[in-house]
């Protein structure tokens, strides 16, 4: 492989990095828009809090950007220097509908998954309902997340595919400068 950044060698960790790295290139390339081979658009964008990691042993780099207001600038002058994303908070739309979650690129552990509210009805409604409600909503947020990750194996698994995104890439990274 190349030694260029983006093109490492396919490691689990490298992997969930340049997975995450790819996906707040393409949420803010294409708007955050994302479509599901039955048709279903939904936006997936990264959230004000970023880590981004570079080196190895005690070369090893961290900078981590959070704040309602943060334009992420650290991170991006982070991964025009190498570094890749390491861990992120996701938001996902869909309708009026928002899903936002934790995901560490190390071992694609999810945490603080928070699904839309679940509204009551009344006081007569099947118990099991709002459970079920719930679990539903999970599992919809698990699978826009499975239909992202699906879209960067297809483009990061064709080696062409793959120069022509990380060309992309650094051109976005270029124009944040």
């Amino acid at each position: 492989m190349s030694d260029t950044p983006y093109m490492g060698e396919l490691t689990d960790v490298v992997l969930g990095q340049e997975f995450l790295t790819w996906l707040w290139f393409r949420s803010e390339a294409g708007n955050g828009q994302f479509r599901t081979p039955e048709g279903v658009t939904f936006g997936l964008f990264m959230e004000q809090r970023i880590s981004v990691q570079g080196g190895e042993g005690e070369s090893l780099e961290t900078a981590t950007v959070s704040g309602p207001m943060s334009e992420l600038r650290e991170a991006r002058l982070g991964l025009s220097t190498g570094k890749k994303v390491n861990r992120a908070l996701l938001r996902i739309e869909r309708d009026a509908d928002t899903w936002t979650v934790s995901v560490k690129a190390e071992d694609f552990q999810m945490n603080s998954l928070k699904t839309p509210v679940i509204e009551k009805d009344g006081e007569d409604d099947d118990p099991d309902a709002a459970f079920l409600e719930k679990i539903y909503l999970i599992e919809t947020c698990l699978g826009y997340i499975d239909e992202v990750y699906r879209q960067f194996l297809t483009v990061r698994l064709a080696p062409a595919d793959w120069q022509e995104e990380v060309k992309a890439l650094r051109n976005w990274l270029a124009a944040g400068d």
